[in-house]
């Protein structure tokens, strides 16, 4: 039986996304490890939360990084 996630991104879109990400970097080994070490950051902080379960860190790092990438308000002035 297959398991049902709670988020609306499909698998194509989290490929888009990801290659995205990758296109817009000028290095695909340091996109890879940053998108790797935020993935693991938030699989610690959130350990607790029991709502998002169901998503990876790694496709919730990515889908994060991508609206990062698309939506440069998110991230404000640095």
């Amino acid at each position: 039986m297959l398991k049902r996630s709670k988020f609306d991104t499909t698998q194509s879109q989290v490929m888009h996304r990801a290659e995205d990400l990758i296109g817009a970097a000028s290095n695909r080994y340091r996109i890879t490890v940053q998108v790797a070490n935020r993935a693991k950051r938030r699989r610690y902080e959130d350990f607790d939360n029991a709502d998002d379960v169901m998503m990876k860190p790694v496709l919730r790092a990515i889908i994060e990084m991508s609206d990062e990438l698309t939506q440069p308000e998110i991230i404000g002035e640095v």
